[in-house]
């Protein structure tokens, strides 16, 4: 059967990965890409940028960690005044920066998010903020003041969410100024956008997601675009912005460190229903490995941390029916009775105890079985009192 049609592609490294993509977009205009943190996103984008530096000097115009890395504070620690972002004007992100003067279309973007202004040096290659306070030195009771209500403080250093916000601001610009058939541009085929809401609240991230959807719109017959994101919301809105010139898909690891690329076709999906689908995998393999070995097993198709991941999720489902504790979803209203009693608390103690752990996706420890049974029983009142629909992008295909 081929591979694409049965929605699951396998594959044994990032760099594979990259080359399918390109392959891809030789007939869509956009691809998306949702995948976990730690799944490999950033090595990915790098992976695809080099694709393109090895065939004609680049072709790839890309935000994400690397992107942030070329601006870097001066906090003119002498004086502690005049704090200025840094441009490394070296790098070819900022071709024609100093000849286009990008301060209006940048400008544009950046008042949807953030109430500061910048003057940018191109001398220097430097960026300077200021912001709007109250006038300390303002008296509106009185009538002999002539103090202004409010001033300019200049030379400030603006918070971390607002400088990604800046930085973004000025790859949207730039973005369009390709867009626009710039001519310092004209080596870009390629735009790759990698996870760029960091730090930032949901409020924001959907407001990002649409300003950056119609910049994509706009991109059609200029330059073919990716986005991968870790976030659920900004992917789900996306998707639904650009699903008709798109093909997305769902980026994840297998237990054996292979990569997978799966198609998610019309559905979008919620972050905690990705988890839950990753922990119903899990526990149907313990089950059929108790199975078959029905005495002390010892695997790590259970890892400790689950317990926080299964604990987050409760959390989550509890406060959307407006409950503060989390064992709320562990009731089952069909058997009120002593045992049930006991079985909740039973399993809201074994979640408090387990998911207080400093347990790491990156260092996993496998259950003891007495642990797992114990998971996969809270696991099974949990799902059999809620009816999750798990859909089939989120099975592995073994």
């Amino acid at each position: 059967m081929d591979k694409e049609n049965n929605k699951i592609i396998p594959f044994k490294t990032i760099d594979k990965i990259a080359d399918k993509l390109r392959d891809v977009l030789n007939s869509s205009d956009n691809v998306l890409l949702y995948a976990y943190n730690g799944t490999g996103k950033t090595r990915l984008s790098m992976a695809f940028k080099n694709k393109g530096k090895k065939k004609n000097g680049g072709d790839t115009l890309y935000f994400n960690a690397f992107t942030e890395d070329l601006f870097t504070w001066d906090n003119d620690l002498k004086n502690d005044e005049n704090r200025t972002l840094k441009i490394n004007e070296l790098s070819n992100f900022f071709n024609g920066f100093k000849e286009l003067s990008l301060e209006n279309r940048i400008f544009a973007h950046l008042e949807r998010y953030a109430k500061i202004n910048f003057k940018i040096d191109y001398e220097k290659w430097t960026i300077s903020f200021s912001r709007i306070i109250p006038n300390p030195k303002y008296n509106p009771h009185n009538p002999n003041n002539r103090e202004p209500e409010t001033i300019e403080q200049d030379g400030i250093k603006i918070s971390r969410g607002e400088e990604n916000i800046f930085v973004f601001c000025i790859f949207l610009a730039i973005c369009e100024l390709v867009i626009d058939g710039a001519e310092a541009y004209k080596w870009v085929k390629y735009i790759y956008i990698d996870d760029p809401i960091s730090s930032l609240d949901e409020n924001n991230a959907i407001t990002i997601a649409n300003d950056l959807s119609h910049v994509i719109g706009r991109c059609k017959g200029k330059a073919k675009v990716v986005i991968s994101s870790h976030h659920s919301l900004f992917y789900n809105v996306m998707y639904n912005e650009l699903r008709k010139n798109s093909r997305s898909y769902f980026l994840y690891k297998t237990s054996s460190e292979e990569y997978r690329l799966q198609k998610t076709e019309d559905t979008p999906f919620f972050h905690h229903i990705a988890l839950l689908c990753e922990l119903k995998q899990r526990v149907e393999q313990y089950k059929k490995k108790r199975e078959e070995n029905k005495e002390n097993i010892q695997t790590d198709i259970l890892n400790t941390y689950h317990f926080n991941i299964l604990r987050s999720i409760l959390e989550k489902t509890a406060v959307f029916f407006g409950y503060t504790d989390f064992s709320f979803c562990l009731k089952n209203k069909k058997e009120e009775d002593e045992d049930n009693d006991k079985n909740e608390n039973l399993y809201a103690r074994a979640l408090n105890i387990m998911s207080h752990g400093r347990y790491s996706i990156f260092s996993p420890v496998g259950m003891m079985p007495d642990s797992a049974d114990l998971f996969v029983e809270i696991f099974d009142t949990f799902t059999k009192k809620y009816d999750f629909y798990f859909p089939d992008v989120f099975t592995d295909g073994n």
